[in-house]
């Protein structure tokens, strides 16, 4: 380990790797470059939000049979969200990156692949690429840039830095190229994993977290409408992106000052079953209904997505459809899908029937959200089947997600939330040809009641029976051309 004093405040500055190159004065915040025996002010960097992430500087745990420890972070935002990278010393002086999203959490390492490597230009989400002879699909393709800093880190960065990125995914293994640095990227492979699995200490508890959440510490603390004054029903450092449910404004909370981004037009409020702020205990973890949004359709059939939040669960979604409820859930480690045509996948052996393939369309939203949220949004769905369990796959222009959502009764939402909820459960629709089938079971009741005059005098009765089942399967054929599957 290497302390010097940092050249503004005089500060102590601990750089505990010998790869690192630059570290942030947790005083004064100013950026502090290790320059051989020297060491020199960069200026000041921006603090960061202060989010629901457990993890901070100094957790510590072991991945792989080797301990770490967190040194750094730097806090990144695109256009849909914003993102943690966690610079992790291992014991024996390698190093990793942990990245930190909506509870989600990947840990990478750079590594060296033979070219060719694609442009990042050429990339799109959705698409499978061959990547160092193992073909992965695009799960994102962004350019975000950095908004703060913590720690020590092994390259110079300041606000504005910007950092140009792709992901691929395959099952749970990760991979990155980096293009920040020009045209030839940084390749980062890895994979999905949890804070449980890494044996992790040191993490921020409840208190710690609900104290110091969505603060630049103290400088932000309006949960007010600015277009309109409004009160939002927020929890601060949950999100950073929300959706006033007065003016339908939408607002940026990751600043240190909450700023309108586009004013929205006075809406009328939509009646949903769950309000923003209901509490429910699920698994003993205790959730709160943050955001929620209303989706359309290419038919225009309508549904509503809770966002549920919990200190310590994370994120979870609640699903109110015209045929039920349903829960839902980001899936960290992916199905294995060679195309968007294809009309299966396969999760752990297990394969899932394709079920539906639909554009969804955001037509109303309030409240908070983990990513940037506005009425208009279109993703393309893939929903995939077996038995009660559901996975689909959303695209946008920039990302793919994939989640898994189960059936949940009316019943256990109402004693979740102890509100009144309908048993949206409706009957199954009409099957296709109902009228035929009908008329042929008639046809067939018609036929035993005529058994005997056919056999007495069959010639006589045969043309009967004939015209009979002409006159009751022709209409039944023509209504069966013309029914639209409504039930009336």
């Amino acid at each position: 380990m290497q302390i010097v004093s940092c050249p503004s405040c005089g500060a102590e500055v601990k750089f505990r790797s010998h790869a690192s190159v630059m570290a942030v004065c947790e005083y004064c915040n100013t950026r502090v470059l290790k320059d051989e025996d020297a060491v020199k002010d960069l200026g000041k960097m921006s603090s960061v939000l202060e989010d629901y992430s457990p993890v901070q500087i100094g957790t510590s745990g072991v991945l792989g049979g080797r301990a770490f420890t967190v040194i750094g972070r730097i806090q990144l935002r695109y256009s849909a969200g914003m993102w943690n990278e966690w610079y992790l010393l291992f014991d024996d002086g390698a190093a990793s990156w942990l990245g930190d999203s909506s509870g989600l959490y990947t840990v990478t390492s750079a590594r060296g692949t033979q070219p060719p490597l694609p442009a990042f230009e050429e990339l799109k989400a959705g698409e499978m690429v061959r990547v160092g002879g193992e073909r992965l699909m695009v799960s994102e393709v962004r350019t975000a840039e950095c908004i703060g800093g913590q720690g020590e880190l092994p390259f110079k960065v300041g606000d504005g830095w910007q950092a140009r990125v792709a992901d691929f995914r395959r099952g749970s293994s990760f991979l990155t190229l980096d293009y920040s640095d020009g045209p030839e990227p940084v390749v980062y492979t890895g994979m999905s994993v949890t804070l449980e699995a890494m044996q992790c200490q040191l993490l921020r508890d409840e208190e710690q977290i609900e104290r110091s959440a969505g603060r630049y510490r103290g400088k932000l603390t309006a949960l007010t409408c600015p277009s309109c004054g409004g009160a939002i029903n927020y929890l601060p450092g949950q999100t950073a992106n929300l959706l006033c449910p007065s003016c339908h404004a939408q607002i940026d909370a990751a600043s240190p000052k909450a700023q309108v981004l586009a004013a929205g037009e006075q809406v009328e409020k939509v009646g949903t079953t769950l309000s923003l702020g209901a509490e429910a205990t699920i698994n003993k973890q205790r959730y709160r209904v943050i955001g929620f949004m209303v989706r359309e359709d290419d038919e225009g059939a309508r549904w509503t997505e809770y966002l549920l939040s919990g200190a310590k669960a994370g994120f979870t979604w609640l699903v109110e459809t015209d045929d039920g409820w349903w829960r839902a859930n980001v899936m960290p480690a992916w199905p294995e899908w060679e195309k968007t045509s294809a009309d299966t996948v396969s999760l752990d052996k297990v394969m899932y029937g394709k079920l539906y393939d639909y554009g969804a369309t955001v037509v109303y939203a309030a409240g908070a959200f983990n990513w940037r949220v506005q009425v208009g949004d279109h993703t393309r769905v893939y929903e995939f089947e077996r038995g009660q369990t559901r996975l689909a796959a959303e695209l946008s222009g920039e990302e793919l997600t994939w989640s898994r959502s189960t059936r949940i009764p009316a019943d256990q939402v109402h004693l979740w939330f102890g509100v009144p909820v309908k048993n949206l459960m409706r009957a199954a629709p009409p099957q296709k040809g109902r009228y035929g089938n009908a008329a042929k079971k008639f046809i067939m009741v018609m036929l035993a009641v005529n058994a005997i005059p056919l056999l007495v005098n069959f010639g006589g009765s045969l043309m009967l029976n004939l015209l009979g089942v002409l006159a009751i399967y022709l209409p039944a054929l023509f209504l069966d051309s013309i029914d639209k599957g409504d039930p009336t």
